[in-house]
Formats: C-alpha cells, structure tokens, sequence
C-alpha cells in the first residue's frame, strides 16, 4: 500500500523564492556530493555532517577532515544529504509546504525560522545520543519545522494524497491535520522504538521530532501580523480527484533506507 502526499490546496500570493533556492541549494550541494566519488563523498560527510560526539567534545576528527568547527557543522548538515531518494523525499516535501510558510512570513524571517528550525532538530538529536559518532546529514529537521508550522496555520487545508493498494489507484483529498498529525505521532513512535545508540546510522527520527515542535511554536512570532492561524480550507475533504486531472505538484515519501549516515 502507498500513501503519498503529493500537492495541497493553499493559494500563494508571491513565488517562494527561498523556498526555491533552498531547493536549489541542497541540490547542488548533493551534485557536489557525487562528483567527488565514493570514498572523498564518504570524507565529506564527516567534514561537513553533524557528528554529535564532536560537537559535544567527546571525540575529535582526524585533522584532515576539520573544515569547519563543529558549530557550523549544524548548518551545514542541513544542505547535504545521504543519497538520491533522501534528496528527493526532502526536497518535493518542502515543496509542498514550504511556499505557504514562506507566504506566511516573508522571505527574510523564512530564512531566519528555516535555519532555528535545523538547529533546534540537529540538537534534538544530538541530545538523545551525545556520544554518537555517526554523522548525521540532511534538510528533514528543518522541513519537520516547515510541516509544524504549516499544520498550526493550515491544519484544515486538504493535502491531495496518492494512494495505491493493489488495483486500487486514486488520489484523495485529505486533511493536513491528518497528514501531517499522523507523521508527526510516527516519528515520535518510531524514535521510542529505535535504539539511540545503534551506530549503523539510519533516520534521525529525534531530529524529525525537533524540527516540527520548534516550527509549530515559532509560526505565532514568525508571521505576519495579518495572517491568520487555523486557517479553513479551500476545499472539501476526502473527495477523491477523477482520474486525468491535471495535478500541481508532486512528491515522494521521505527514504527509510537504514543505513549510514543518520539523515534527517
């Protein structure tokens, strides 16, 4: 069975630009990722991915792969990414949601929350396991912070959603109080459930976790004094889109692929 968001219902009023350019951004970073091949890609995780040992000072990287201190490494975990599918989950996700958030706010406070929202989920998951010397890369953090804000202004707005069971192929609006609620109670299931201390790397569901609270508490102080919260919506839920109707936006689920380094 598939469920996959892939568009939602809010009307913007200008083009998100940073939403774009984040997009552009990260992936850049990972073309740059790729033309250095496997093992300088490997090095260049450590070098410029959060390692939380490091940034607590339990461990040290060897002296060649010290490019930045271990503060910056926050910000710059944000931009890179773990492999083509966890580009692309976290890339089309803030698509979705992150033009609203951005209309919300504007684009220089967008830039500001974006940035608090990965910090507060980096350290959320450096918190749960300090010693860990398992990088950890990717936007997840700071998009979690996107869905949390956009769940406190849109919650009633309808995310368009593929789903696929068998022969069974449609795509149904959905409330994004649902959507987004039932991902946030998933990774908070999922980060309970999965050992803190596994150093075989995989998703950094704390960071996930982080993110979103960070950005559902922030969204009150972040928009415009106009925009309102609780937003209704625009359309009616749980009607199913006719077959050949042209969608607006697309997306894939985030990659649950397990293997190192944590991403987020």
């Amino acid at each position: 069975m598939l469920f996959l968001p892939i568009y939602d219902d809010n009307p913007t009023r200008r083009t998100p630009v940073v939403t774009m350019a984040l997009i552009a951004l990260c992936v850049m970073v990972f073309l740059w990722q790729l033309s250095l091949g496997a093992r300088a890609g490997n090095l260049a995780v450590y070098s410029f991915g959060l390692v939380p040992a490091v940034l607590f000072g339990y461990a040290d990287l060897p002296e060649p792969l010290r490019v930045v201190p271990p503060w910056m490494s926050v910000v710059t975990s944000m931009f890179m990414h773990g492999g083509f599918l966890h580009l692309a989950g976290n890339m089309l996700y803030l698509w979705i949601f992150g033009n609203n958030v951005e209309d919300s706010m504007g684009r220089g406070r967008f830039v500001v929350f974006y940035l608090l929202c990965g910090t507060a989920a980096a350290l959320a998951q450096s918190f749960a396991a300090p010693t860990s010397e398992v990088p950890m890369v990717g936007a997840s953090g700071a998009i979690g912070g996107v869905l949390g804000a956009y769940l406190v202004l849109h919650p009633r707005a309808n995310v368009g959603v593929f789903f696929w069971f068998i022969i069974i192929v449609r795509v149904i609006s959905v409330p994004a109080v649902l959507v987004l609620g039932f991902w946030f109670v998933g990774q908070i299931l999922s980060g309970v459930t999965t050992p803190t201390s596994d150093d075989s790397g995989g998703v950094a569901f704390w960071a996930h976790v982080g993110g979103f609270v960070m950005g559902a508490a922030l969204i009150p102080f972040f928009k415009r004094p106009e925009v309102r919260l609780l937003e209704p919506a625009h359309s009616r839920p749980f009607e199913v889109v006719p077959p050949g109707t042209r969608l607006r936006r697309g997306s894939v689920p985030e990659a649950g692929d397990r293997r190192r380094p944590f991403r987020w």
